[in-house]
């Protein structure tokens, strides 16, 4: 089984630049953001699972995910997001083990947003590195490149684990108050500790 290194952080926190340059490196990336995108598509697996739970409301005339009206629903009312996750989590998590077994390379990332939401996994992820900034750079983040309004970034934020606790729960931290050109040196420091771990 590969090693896999569980990579999370906040929203805005800069996870999917943090994997992109480990995936320079080498790593085998798993992104559930995007398995969660392949399995909401039309006809998919999530498309199929959202529509019998929810109805055609979240829907367009061309049968197309109305994502940013669910994520509005689903992050105004914890009932409801529940309802979401109970449908789509178990699809993700089996896409994301099935894509992990086929990753040959030395140690894969796996890049969940809530990966320590229900706690710390030890049986699936042998490290979790957290990509960490203040909240009030993620709201600026979030908000210049999706234009989602601000309250709406927070009400995302309180959805998710405190920063806190994410940090407490975390083997390794990348600090990306920054910005890019900063994570160069410890993705690579990582990079080679996740090698060394690895056995490779």
């Amino acid at each position: 089984m590969t090693y896999v290194v569980g990579l999370t952080g906040g929203i805005g926190s800069g996870k999917s630049t943090v994997a992109a340059l480990f995936a320079e490196l080498g790593a085998g990336i798993v992104d559930a953001d995007a398995v969660s995108h392949a399995l909401s598509r039309p006809d998919a697996a999530g498309w199929r699972a959202i529509r019998a739970e929810f109805g055609p409301a979240f829907f367009d005339a061309a049968g197309q995910l109305d994502r940013a009206a669910l994520r509005k629903t689903v992050f105004d009312n914890p009932h409801e997001r529940a309802r979401l996750e109970r449908i789509l989590h178990p699809l993700i998590r089996d896409e994301s083990r099935r894509q992990l077994e086929a990753i040959a390379s030395p140690y894969a990332i796996s890049m969940v947003p809530l990966l320590l939401e229900g706690g710390r996994q030890h049986e699936r992820y042998r490290r979790v590195l957290v990509v960490d900034c203040t909240p009030a750079t993620q709201i600026a983040r979030v908000v210049a490149r999706s234009g989602i309004d601000p309250d709406q970034v927070r009400a995302i934020m309180r959805a998710q684990i405190p920063r806190e606790a994410r940090l407490a729960l975390a083997d390794d931290v990348i600090d990306n108050e920054d910005g890019p050109e900063k994570l160069a040196a410890p993705v690579a420091r990582l990079d080679r500790l996740y090698r060394m771990l690895a056995g490779s």
